[in-house]
């Protein structure tokens, strides 16, 4: 593992693609009650589909150098209750540039950091729903209604930065976060209680500042990632709006923190080659010692094109490490383009035998299908959407608190092509072939991040 970062010019330079299309931004917000619906919403399903992605407020000047991570957030929600879509909204997420555009009242709460790109992620944390990113920015709490209405620092308790991608314990209810921000050649562990407040905060040293986009959690550790995209100071320099770069010399390897210990406890586990992985599926202990560990996996990432991070697609793969050796061996799982994994987070840091990824055929201009991977048996099931058909990260929801694993509904917003306007395609695990409801929005979603399923 060196600890040095390497410029590496990139090929190609064209972030107008994410300008284009459906990841070209919509202007309004919008508020429909009483949504159409094919087929039948399941009675159970009651909250709010949620999901967040980059939209920005201002034209752009120059589209060739627009980078999709830094658009302005703006999140989505459609509002599920007794069989019915109560209602479907947008609405930005208020940081600084949308108040600048559009004014409004301030926003409450402490200032540090940024807060113009609250675009990559809306959940749960505790007892409240934030919209969050990475790299500085504070988390931004939502109402119901999915308004902004305070920036939060976890009551002072959080570290320098938050994350786009924490994980939830099931058993606990605690929130792990693995953190950082360009400034410092470190990273954070933070576990954030139920309450909301950071109980437990580690600093991870971490030479060439590389981007720490997602963790893995086990029952033991909390994985940490340490990727050869890492921070470059002459791309900051020159005004790059992203100045991360591939630099394969940085290496890669992956390091298992217990989840109660400190950085010197680390055991850091060196990674064939020089992957990149954006997103970790589930991760959970071994009998014999080893952390299982599922990854969308990149061979390079920003190195045919900074701008465009799905150039060359990811496959799935599971990594299998070794505490005693610090080695990682690797067995592909499926050898389509796919992204995103998602499991039933009932089983969050533990043998999850189902995940659930979108694949395509024509990357990088959107996703086409749903694979339903049985990691037990080696098996995949798949479904494509159809013509002009453009899937968004599927997530699952148990059909009950007490529901077999598979026993429960796929949810993800589509794009349809044909009409421009956007549906929400509910699936039952069981059944990919036939969707149990379709409901119709008469809007268009830009192709974002992520998103969750908020139960009432």
């Amino acid at each position: 593992m060196t600890q040095e970062t390497t410029d590496v010019a990139p090929l190609k330079r064209d972030g107008s693609l994410y300008l284009t299309g459906n990841y070209a931004p919509v202007h309004e917000e919008v508020t429909v009650f009483d949504l159409g619906v094919t087929g039948r919403i399941p009675a159970e399903l009651s909250g709010r589909l949620l999901r967040n992605g980059p939209n920005p407020i201002t034209p752009v000047e120059n589209p060739v150098d627009y980078h999709w991570f830094n658009g302005t957030g703006m999140v989505h929600g459609v509002r599920l209750r007794g069989g019915k879509a109560e209602w479907y909204r947008n609405r930005f997420v208020r940081g600084s540039e949308v108040l600048a555009t559009r004014g409004g009242p301030p926003v409450a709460g402490p200032t540090r950091g940024f807060d113009n790109s609250n675009n990559t992620n809306v959940m749960k944390i505790g007892k409240e729903v934030y919209a969050i990113s990475e790299a500085g920015c504070l988390p931004l709490l939502l109402s119901y209604e999915l308004e902004t209405e305070a920036r939060s620092d976890f009551g002072g308790t959080m570290g320098d930065a938050f994350t786009a991608h924490p994980r939830v314990d099931p058993l606990t209810g605690e929130t792990h976060a693995v953190t950082y921000v360009p400034q410092y050649e470190k990273a954070q562990y933070q576990v954030v209680t139920t309450e909301g407040s950071v109980r437990h905060l580690v600093d991870i040293p971490l030479p060439g500042r590389p981007m720490v986009h997602d963790m893995g959690l086990t029952t033991k550790y909390a994985v940490i990632m340490d990727m050869p995209v890492t921070f470059s100071q002459a791309a900051a320099m020159s005004g790059d709006a992203l100045p991360y770069r591939w630099d394969p010399g940085h290496g890669a390897r992956v390091g298992l923190l217990p989840r109660h210990g400190a950085a010197e406890d680390i055991v850091w586990c060196e990674l064939p080659g020089t992957p990149y992985v954006f997103h970790t599926g589930n991760a959970y202990d071994a009998e014999d010692g080893t952390v299982v560990m599922d990854v969308a996996r990149y061979e390079s990432m920003f190195h045919t094109n900074m701008l465009s991070p799905l150039d060359d697609p990811a496959r799935f793969y599971r990594w299998t490490i070794n505490p005693v050796t610090r080695r990682v061996t690797e067995q592909m799982l499926d050898d389509r383009a796919q992204e995103f994994p998602r499991h039933d987070e009932r089983l969050v840091g533990r043998n999850a035998r189902y995940a659930y990824t979108i694949s395509s055929d024509d990357m990088p201009k959107g996703f086409t299908g749903l694979l339903k991977h049985d990691l037990r048996q080696g098996t995949v099931d798949s479904v494509d959407y159809g013509p002009g058909m453009l899937t968004m990260e599927t997530v699952f929801v148990p059909s009950s608190e007490d529901a077999a694993e598979d026993d429960g509904w796929l949810m993800a917003y589509v794009h349809d092509a044909t009409t421009e306007r956007c549906d929400v395609v509910i699936r039952h695990a069981q059944d990919l072939a036939t969707p149990v409801a379709t409901i119709h929005l008469p809007v268009r979603v830009p192709f974002g991040f992520h998103g969750n399923w908020i139960a009432d």
